[in-house]
């Protein structure tokens, strides 16, 4: 450990400084909480080891609103590799410099954020109060951090906006690096260059972008759709620079104990066919070594060994996926781990090669011609080979010895829906008796591992609750008949759920719903995004992909119904919406179908989109109008339609849609 202490010390000699700037006061009606950012400096060199890094931030306190959030200066640090050093603290008041840095004490706590989940980073923050802040001054602070990496101390990788979503005088990036080693630079929607001057040895790198004009954010962004025009910065342009920094620490010829090895030649005993052995693997690995991830120091990058990890019965995504790639490799089966990110995986095809890029490993098989995609800290995935579905991560890099390079990982075309809900409500054959309503929903694919999970994660009790809210938001009294009956068949991948109700008759007579009932689909519609047009830019990210089916039965009616006339299907290069109705004289039913067709938006393609969304809404919720006691007319064709006013089924429009998820 580098030490969990903040020190104190004076600015080296290698920064270079700068004068604090002026605001741009045409952006002071763009100001946030009180504070008008004045200056980001970043200063970067190469040392034997690692980095140093100078960072130093100024503000002016405008408002009241601005003291809560400018009097308190924190950071956050790993102690494992950092060593912070904070240089000054000044509060510039009516151009008089009060030092803060000697009366200043930092408390140092560990927050660790996401410990719920299992993900123990180390990580600590540093806080500091300032005293005596007033409205009107201006606080100045720097430190410098001195970085030694577990692994690539020569690698370098940094990113940084050139505006903000808020104004800003100055933003400035400084690097000093060795003149044999050339940066590699990438720019994203900016134009700004740096200024370069080589001193012989070393040679650095200058930008700085002045005032620019605040960025709008928005929102359902595309992970590789940057918010920010910006810079990206790197030591190397290959991404086999990266994985041969990591290759020492995957090696996949490890000794596996003895009674796990003797689980998998119990599997080979069994299973002739590679793909069989696969899959038995997998679900040795994910169901039998739950997920903690320690990653501190060492724990950060390097796995531990597949003895370690047995033996606790735990480990994170390095320590499943290594464990799961020697035993396929024990399996006789060729497999590789492979780097990726969980939420910007998809952006890996096109920023410069870092390891920072990563968060998770996975594990890619090769079986014949066939690529196989598997995240070993899934738990209870379902699926053979034929039909196991890759995590949707957009892009992996491989760890392999040669020729290196970020793969894309292929998604499935959904052919079906991997949602279906299917509703048959019974109204009462003879007056006092109950409506009986079954509901069955399949589930299919990444949905049904999904389910599964949910199913073992949460009681089933917790789970009928939930479903029988739902149910009695929209028909007021609904009754549960008994618990859910489920129904899984791992190898299909196909988890069924069975629900039973009943309305009451006085229930249904109760707010009118034996003349007005409601028949609402749940496709998946609250998944689409309704983000605000207002100087939109960017292009809306639908995510992984959604096929969804919602069924509505109705028997034991009075009269033969038609549907309404302007349910016209919504099909867009993006997403389509179909609604299909059958009747008879004593039944009547409603098929809705949801499909997404891309995973993105075109910025100019959104005010259509957000018009056929609007159209989709209207047309997910259709109203029962009883005939009873109605004349009936019947056209040519000898079909019965209710006498006006009274409408069999109609569209809903501005509906709220609830949801069963």
């Amino acid at each position: 450990m580098a030490g969990t202490t903040v020190h104190k010390g004076s600015v080296g000699d290698w920064i270079e400084p700068v004068a604090l700037p002026k605001a741009d006061p045409q952006f002071d009606s763009q100001i946030k909480n009180g504070i008008s950012n004045l200056l980001s400096d970043y200063q970067i060199r190469k040392r034997p080891g690692g980095l140093e890094v100078f960072d130093r931030y100024a503000y002016k306190i405008v408002d009241r609103t601005g003291l809560e959030r400018g009097a308190s200066i924190n950071f956050e640090f790993d102690p494992a590799t950092s060593e912070v050093t904070v240089n000054w603290i000044d509060i510039i008041r009516d151009g008089v410099v009060i030092q803060h840095l000697s009366d200043a004490e930092f408390d140092v706590f560990r927050r660790e954020r996401d410990a719920e989940k299992g993900l123990f980073d180390g990580w600590l923050t540093a806080y500091l109060n300032i005293n005596d802040v007033r409205v009107g001054d201006i606080v100045d602070y720097g430190k410098t951090t001195v970085r030694t990496p577990i692994i690539g101390t020569d690698l370098l990788f940094h990113s940084f906006a050139v505006a903000w979503d808020e104004p800003i005088a100055l933003i400035r990036k400084r690097v000093t690096w060795p003149t044999v080693q050339p940066l590699n630079v990438r720019q994203v929607r900016t134009d700004i260059r740096p200024d370069v001057q080589s001193t012989g040895e070393t040679t650095t790198y200058l930008w700085q972008s002045a005032n620019p004009t605040p960025v709008k954010s928005q929102e359902y962004l595309p992970p590789d759709f940057r918010t920010y025009p910006s810079i990206e910065i790197s030591s190397t342009s290959k991404w086999q620079d990266i994985v041969d920094t990591v290759l020492p620490y995957y090696r996949l010829d490890q000794e596996l104990p003895a009674d796990f090895a003797a689980k998998l030649d119990a599997i080979a005993a069994k299973y002739d066919a590679p793909e069989d052995r696969m899959i038995e693997a997998m679900r040795l690995v994910q169901d039998n070594i739950r997920y903690v991830s320690l990653s501190m120091g060492r724990g950060s990058y390097i796995p531990r060994s597949p003895t370690t990890v047995v033996a606790s019965s735990f480990g994170d995504c390095k320590d499943k996926a290594l464990l799961l790639a020697s035993s396929l490799r024990r399996l006789g089966i060729h497999a590789d781990l492979a780097l990726t990110d969980l939420d910007e995986g998809l952006a890996l095809a096109t920023i410069l090669p870092t390891i920072r890029a990563f968060d998770h490993v996975i594990v890619k098989v090769a079986i014949d011609s066939q690529t196989y995609w598997i995240d070993a800290t899934n738990y209870l995935q379902g699926g053979r080979a034929d039909n196991l579905i890759p995590p949707d991560y957009g892009f992996a890099l491989p760890i392999v010895a040669d020729k290196a390079g970020m793969e894309k990982i292929e998604r499935k075309e959904l052919y079906q829906p991997t949602t279906f809900v299917n509703e048959v409500f019974d109204f009462p054959k003879r007056k006092g008796e109950p409506l009986k309503l079954t509901v069955t929903t399949t589930y299919w694919g990444a949905d049904a591992d999904s389910m599964r999970y949910k199913l073992v994660s949460q009681s089933a009790a917790r789970i009928a609750d939930d479903y029988l809210k739902y149910y009695n938001r929209q028909y007021p009294g609904m009754k549960s008949l008994g618990p859910l009956v489920t129904n899984d068949s791992r190898d299909k991948n196909l988890v069924s759920v069975t629900e039973s109700y009943d309305l009451s008759a006085g229930d249904l007579d109760a707010d009118n719903l034996s003349k007005d009932f409601a028949l609402k689909s749940d496709v998946g519609i609250r998944y689409l995004p309704e983000p605000d047009l207002l100087e939109r830019s960017a292009p809306i990210w639908l995510g992984s992909p959604i096929f969804r089916r919602h069924r509505c039965t109705v028997r034991n009616l009075k009269a033969h119904f038609v549907g309404p006339e302007d349910n016209d299907d919504v099909i867009t290069p993006y997403v389509a919406f179909k609604a299909r109705w059958t009747s008879t004289s004593t039944e009547f039913e409603v098929d809705w179908f949801l499909k997404t067709l891309n995973d993105r938006i075109p910025a100019k393609s959104i005010g259509p989109y957000l018009k056929s969304l609007k159209k989709i809404n209207d047309n997910s919720a259709w109203n029962y109008n009883s005939p009873i006691r109605t004349p009936k007319r019947t056209d040519a064709s000898g079909r019965i339609y209710s006498a006006a006013p009274l409408r069999a089924f109609d569209p809903v429009s501005n509906c709220s849609l609830a949801s069963r998820a």
